[in-house]
């Protein structure tokens, strides 16, 4: 293997190992760029399984950071073993969504619900290893071009709408201020300061959760209303609390649930291996290689089986924040990123600190899937980079995809299927409600079907974009 000609000039190259105080703290600023990211699928993810109890919401998401890290531990000590962080994936929102929303669910308890995702997760995480493991990466992404990932990317993000405005309208003067600073943060400034550049997420979060806990205490916003904070979750919560394998009960498995979060966990895989091609040359790694990557897969198929018997309500794959995290502090040891998950692991289980963010107002959490959900959906289109849009032939293809990812679920909603067998309406009925399973299918069909050269098709500058980023 070969060492990049245009290495970085690091100050930590991937086997470098900082002295234990630095890297230590170092570690901590990788947590906390992924903590915003991480945080939010646990947030969104507990209404729609129906968890009410804030003090729960607090264990999911005190899990949700236990899995991330060691998720973290095995990739970078086993798989790809690259400095590259493991968290939660948007990626696994919409089909985990659409389970929950399941007609047999809809009496159903939100720990019903919870082992019906886990189930799903798990076997999504099998077929995951099955496909690194087996070298199978290489010859499925002949057929995925960016013609296939834009729509289905974009997709994540733009079929969450209505977890936007909706949410952050239930009182705008902090939802809209969530939404402002983020933008201040992450665009207007994020030049000016390196905080400002590395955590805009977080730090809109606390800014907007400042202003709303001083309304709080001040009497301006009483009880009951959408912006008012309190910690009282805070203080009835223990200190410590260990997430357990199977803590929420025995997972169930559906073939509908399963082929429906197919969809998330190829979206996922594509989307790693770009990370993998950008982490090792910021970090200073040699190319990666087709071995690289079928580890890397395979131990990303581990940390999402290790999600789905711990209970997290989703997987994990890896996190593009850290990526840039590297290029900003130009650190790039895999030792670092170690010790950032040894933050994760010990922060799950300090079951305070997850109850402590059960006290964000939905204001906040609104404004912020306002801007990270649209973020989502211009990096699946900005794939189309490598496409030449001025083919009738390419932009049917988006077209149509992006269109049918909106519309089918909608249909679907108003007009399930109930015709045929049970097991059949279920998976038809989960499938056609998740927009990016819909958008991805015919993306996937029409462009492998619709007659066309790779050069038409993207796939050549696709091909070279990969391996120059």
């Amino acid at each position: 293997m070969s060492t990049p000609a245009d290495q970085p000039d690091l100050l930590y190259s991937i086997d470098d190992e900082p002295p234990l105080p630095q890297s230590l703290a170092l570690g901590l600023q990788h947590y906390l760029t992924m903590f915003g990211s991480t945080l939010a699928v646990p947030l969104l993810m507990a209404p729609k399984l129906g968890i009410t109890n804030p003090v729960e919401v607090g264990w999911l998401i005190g899990t949700m950071f236990l899995v991330s890290g060691i998720a973290t531990l095995l990739q970078t000590s086993f798989g790809n073993r690259l400095p590259i962080v493991q968290g939660g994936t948007f990626s696994f929102l919409a089909p985990a969504i659409a389970i929950c929303g399941m007609a047999s669910l809809s009496d159903a308890g939100w720990e019903v619900r919870m082992q019906h995702v886990q189930g799903a997760v798990i076997l999504g995480a099998l077929f995951e290893i099955v496909v690194g493991a087996s070298g199978l990466v290489g010859r499925m992404l002949k057929f995925v071009g960016p013609l296939t990932i834009a729509p289905t990317i974009a997709l994540i993000g733009l079929s969450l709408f209505k977890f936007g405005a909706p949410v952050a309208g239930t009182h705008w003067p902090i939802g809209g201020l969530t939404i402002a600073l983020m933008i201040l943060f992450s665009q207007v400034l994020r030049n000016a300061n390196k905080a400002f550049a590395l955590y805009p997420i977080l730090l809109a979060i606390l800014g907007a959760w400042g202003v709303a806990a001083l309304c709080s205490a001040t009497g301006v916003f009483e009880p009951g209303h959408p912006s008012y904070t309190s910690l009282e979750n805070f203080w009835a919560a223990p200190w410590v609390r260990v997430p357990m394998p199977f803590q929420w009960g025995l997972p169930q498995f559906g073939a509908a649930a399963f082929v429906g979060m197919l969809a998330g966990v190829l979206a996922s895989m594509v989307e790693s291996i770009g990370d993998y091609y950008a982490c090792a040359r910021l970090s200073g790694a040699p190319v990666p290689t087709a071995k690289t990557i079928n580890r890397g897969i395979t131990f990303e198929g581990i940390g999402c089986l290790i999600a789905g018997i711990m209970g997290t309500g989703n997987g994990t794959t890896s996190y593009s924040e850290n990526i840039g995290a590297i290029g900003l502090t130009r650190v790039g040891s895999r030792r670092v990123v170690q010790a950032g998950a040894m933050f994760m692991i010990v922060l799950g289980m300090v079951s305070k600190f997850g109850a402590l963010f059960t006290s964000i107002p939905q204001p906040i959490v609104g404004g912020m899937y306002c801007v990270m959900f649209g973020m989502i959906a211009s990096v699946g289109l900005s794939n189309l980079q490598f496409v030449n849009l001025n083919l009738g032939r390419n932009l049917f293809i988006l077209g149509f995809s992006l269109f049918m990812g909106l519309s089918m679920p909608e249909y679907f909603l108003n007009t399930p299927m109930d015709s045929g067998p049970e097991w059949l309406n279920s998976i038809v009925n989960t499938l056609g409600g998740t927009g990016m399973a819909v958008g991805a299918f015919c993306a996937l069909l029409l462009d492998n079907v619709i007659p066309g050269t790779d050069e038409e098709r993207g796939l050549v500058a696709f091909s070279q974009g990969i391996e120059e980023s």
